[in-house]
């Protein structure tokens, strides 16, 4: 029996066909077959290169199906190279389910490392690079777009997001919007080719540049969003206002001393300490004993 073949994970260029590698030449020259995004476009690649491969399509439609094929192939001996329409693969691409698989069936799997458009844009656009959340894709509607924008308004890494050219200008107003006019971001465009742009401005600025047609909304598009600045931790004033109201201190008073010792804003203060007496029945009575100067236990003495 044939000992398992390998699958290999080649990254393609970007743009700049000097950016491939000569591993990944030799790799994708050698391979058994080749599974590929788009079998056309790999085509014209090989094609290019000067050599010509078995190609097989493997996208985000059929990568479930074709799968258990391709892993057939290679538990059988043969090598596989596995590439994307550009870049590196399973980055916003296909690819992971037959990654899984094929170690699932004992297959060698071997990353070929080269180009990458999130690497590039990190690389040029000026913005903290020391942690960074890839975010892909955001949603293509405007209502979830936003809705996702909002819940990544307090991440404290910079955001790398991939954009369509004719979702580019409503996309970055979104971002203006949902993560402030002033925060920093960066625009990169035709990464490694000959009008390659890099971009570095506050979002709103971004945004005009586009919608003003200063920077075309053309080719492959980056977008970088600066993260978060950080936040003086709020203080906990839970414990206080508990601890104030179980006294018998109305809500106006619990919220001035809280708001004296933390610098919590008095309105939030009040809005909690009027909360926390109506869970407590009897807050509103040792409130009124304790002003009126009466012991506790309604006793007189």
């Amino acid at each position: 029996m044939a000992p398992p073949g390998t699958l290999y994970i080649v990254a393609t260029p970007i743009g700049n066909l000097a950016d491939l590698s000569e591993r990944a030449h030799a790799v994708l020259r050698d391979a058994d077959l080749v599974a590929a995004e788009d079998t056309r476009r790999t085509g014209r690649l090989l094609q290019t290169l000067g050599f010509d491969r078995p190609l097989v399509s493997l996208h985000e439609h059929n990568e479930a199906a074709r799968t258990p094929g391709l892993v057939d192939r290679l538990a059988g001996g043969a090598t596989v190279a596995l590439v994307s329409d550009a870049g590196t693969p399973l980055v916003s691409d296909p690819g992971y389910r037959l990654v899984r698989a094929a170690r699932e069936a004992g297959v060698r799997v071997v990353p070929i490392p080269g180009p990458s458009a999130v690497m590039a844009a990190l690389a040029g656009a000026g913005l903290p690079t020391d942690r960074f959340a890839f975010e892909g894709f955001l949603p293509a509607r405007r209502a979830a777009r936003r809705k996702r924008i909002a819940e990544l308004a307090d991440e404290p890494r910079t955001l790398v997001f991939f954009e369509a050219p004719h979702r580019l200008a409503a996309m970055l107003d979104d971002c203006a919007s949902g993560f402030g006019e002033a925060r920093e971001g960066a625009l990169a465009r035709e990464l490694t080719k000959l009008h390659e742009s890099i971009r570095r401005a506050p979002l709103a600025a971004l945004a005009r540049t586009v919608a003003d047609g200063e920077e075309p909304a053309r080719g492959e598009c980056v977008v970088l969003v600066a993260g978060a600045p950080a936040r003086e931790r709020e203080p906990d004033t839970e414990p206080l206002l508990r601890a104030l109201v179980a006294e018998g201190v109305g809500a106006r008073t619990a919220a001035a001393v809280a708001r004296r010792l933390t610098g919590a804003p008095r309105r939030e203060l009040y809005q909690r300490a009027l909360e926390l007496a109506q869970d407590d029945p009897d807050a509103a009575g040792r409130s009124r004993r304790r002003n009126s100067g009466a012991p506790r236990d309604g006793r007189s003495s």
